[in-house]
């Protein structure tokens, strides 16, 4: 029988759903199926890929698509674990189009030989995220209180917050939940602002999924082992468990995780103070980082999360248990990075209550923990008096005489103050259109100097997106989709056209991943793998590579990147050549001849440099 990908497409505004089936061949999975509804029905589509429920550790990965109202084009975001219970619904992927006249919730159920059962029922947010414990974890609560009862077996929520109806970057929640209880192990697809999407354009606040559908999941492990032992000369879990070292324990560290592996090596590539630490020298770096992250921020991680094994998976079967938590309070790298040293936070427990009033309010929080180290840096230079964001203190902004404890509280609680600012539109936040839309606007009235300590990537006319937390020129780069590893962000120079070409040559090594469903913690077997895996079972291994060649292509033929226009992009280039060659000592005629460029003219240098990289992009993403 040949097989099918079965889209569920609902209309939002009358209830109204139908049964597509798309054959596998003609489309793969979450990322090219929602490309194609995207165009033709701007719906926000919610998938899984072709592995979803099988054996293969990582394939239960829940796919976002659709027109992204903070990057302003064509964006993809992914949630762990949520995959394994959608999978029970018996379909591939949810498209929502139009909007429901009033917020509703979203219930989705379907017992095994029956058809999907819907409903959408009104819900009043500010009251529910007015209770405790509040936000999205209120929204999650509320919905599987009201339809909890409908399922055999535990059912999932999707959910947002108050951002989500403030901003253009509201992230999409949800939590593994078993025996009625949500577990405080948090999974987010928080890039792109779909929860924004899901309340401002679709009306829906919450999704609440289960069923008790069984397909035909690949669950032969002996024939699984066959296949691995003959690619790698490992067993599929062998295997797996060296892929994931660094997200378990990573003996080489004495650590585990994205914080724990990532803090632990930094040193002095360190990004602290709204990048302000661009500008110290070396042994300032590294002595901040000894002093702030190896003494203390990353110690009490390592003492409270690492040596206590606090760790667990984000709702599926998987060996690298990448979720470290302490208490309520989950672990990850660059949640506690952009509401950590970049906001000028180095202790856990400030750390703690930052991050978790932004996830409470549902916010991306990257793109919001770049936002809040702008604004702190924007009082502390005096660009933006207090009262005007509706607050009533500056921050503590520089390394000098810095208390990591009583300092980092009080950046903690003045970046708390902000988001209540930011969500209740208070004085220059009042304004909904984009944090690059207020940065520009209030630029024109007051000068650069407040714009230009705003790291941003800039796409389309609004579009905007902090970007992931690693101090090399990747990060900028002019791809079609920024904020995710869609680009090269390892720490080794290339020549601008040679980096566009490794930023492309990524971008199609994570479409492996996405569009078949897998986390990209297990990618330096699944990205060779799932192709073979694809041609074994459904006998379109050249389909399958060709597709994603042709998908990459497609989403780059909407490539409206714009030029940095933050001064602070092009110091975070420049810095890093120069302590690339300075520090790293790397000689290569190609770098010193880049530092030469940037030094003679950085205006022009640094248009020369973005055009390259795009040079590089464009020449390696071609449909033909």
């Amino acid at each position: 029988m040949e097989p099918y990908l079965r889209v569920l497409h609902l209309d939002a505004a009358s209830g109204f759903y139908r049964i597509e089936k798309f054959p596998v061949g003609a489309f793969f999975g979450p990322v090219d199926l929602g490309l194609h509804l995207s165009k033709r029905f701007n719906s926000l589509n919610i998938g899984t890929g072709l592995f979803a429920g099988s054996i293969f550790p990582g394939s239960n990965r829940m796919v976002f698509t659709g027109f992204s109202p903070c990057w302003g084009s064509f964006y993809i975001s992914s949630m762990g674990g949520a995959g394994l219970v959608f999978d029970d619904l018996g379909i591939n992927l949810l498209a929502i189009r139009n909007r429901a006249p009033v917020p509703s919730l979203l219930c989705l159920n379907r017992v095994h030989g029956e058809e999907v059962q819907i409903d959408i029922a009104p819900v009043d947010c500010t009251a529910v995220w007015g209770a405790e414990p509040g936000g999205v974890y209120s929204m999650m609560r509320h919905s599987l209180d009201r339809f909890g009862d409908r399922y055999a077996d535990s059912p999932r929520v999707l959910a947002v917050g108050p951002a989500a109806l403030a901003t253009d970057m509201g992230a999409i929640a949800s939590a593994p939940i078993k025996d009625g209880e949500i577990s405080h192990i948090d999974t987010w697809a928080g890039r792109g602002g779909f929860g924004s999407k899901l309340l401002q354009e679709h009306g829906i606040a919450a999704i609440v999924y289960g069923g008790t559908v069984i397909d035909e999941d690949f669950r032969d492990r002996k024939v699984a082992d066959e296949w691995f032992q003959n690619k790698f000369q490992k067993k599929l879990a062998a295997k797996d468990m060296e892929a994931t070292t660094k997200y378990r324990f990573d003996p080489k560290f004495d650590t585990g995780g994205t914080f724990g592996v990532n803090y632990a090596g930094m040193g002095g590539r360190i990004i602290a103070f709204n990048y302000r630490s661009i500008y110290m020298t070396e042994d300032e770096r590294r002595s901040l980082h000894s002093s702030f992250i190896l003494d203390h921020y990353l110690k009490q991680f390592n003492d409270e999360t690492i040596k206590t094994k606090s760790q667990k998976t984000c709702g599926e079967p998987c060996a690298a248990v990448c979720k470290k938590y302490r208490d309520e309070y989950k672990k990850d790298y660059e949640p506690y990075q952009t509401m950590g040293p970049l906001c000028g936070v180095f202790d856990q427990r400030a750390a703690e209550r930052l991050v978790r009033h932004a996830d409470m309010l549902g916010f991306d929080s990257i793109s919001i923990g770049g936002t809040l180290a702008w604004l702190m840096e924007c009082l502390d230079a005096g660009h933006i008096a207090p009262a005007e964001i509706g607050v009533s203190g500056t921050p503590r902004f520089s390394p000098t005489g810095f208390s990591v404890v009583v300092d980092s509280a009080h950046n903690a609680e003045l970046g708390i103050a902000i988001l209540d600012s930011i969500v209740g539109h208070r004085g220059l936040l009042e304004r909904t259109e984009g944090m690059r839309k207020l940065a520009r606007g209030l630029a024109r009235d007051r000068g650069r100097a407040l714009l230009d300590p705003f790291i941003y990537t800039a796409n389309a006319r609004t579009g905007w997106m902090v970007p992931n937390q690693y101090w090399t020129p990747g990060v900028l780069a002019p791809m079609p989709i920024m904020g995710k590893y869609y680009m090269h962000y390892g720490a080794e120079f290339h020549p601008p056209r040679e980096l566009g070409r490794q930023c492309a040559k990524r971008l199609i090594g994570e479409l492996v991943m996405d569009n078949a469903g897998f986390c990209r913690f297990h990618r330096t077997w699944a990205e060779e793998m799932i192709p073979e895996l694809v041609g074994t079972l459904y006998g379109l291994k050249d389909e399958f590579v060709h597709n994603v060649t042709l998908t990459a292509g497609r989403i780059n033929s909407r490539n409206t990147a714009q030029f940095w226009e933050a001064g602070r992009c092009i110091d975070l280039v420049e810095s890093f050549m120069i302590r690339r060659r300075d520090v790293e000592n790397d000689t290569s005629p190609e770098l010193v001849r880049w530092i030469d460029k940037f030094k003679a003219d950085r205006a022009e240098a640094a248009l020369e440099y973005w055009f390259d990289m795009l040079k590089g992009i464009h020449e390696s993403l071609k449909e033909f």
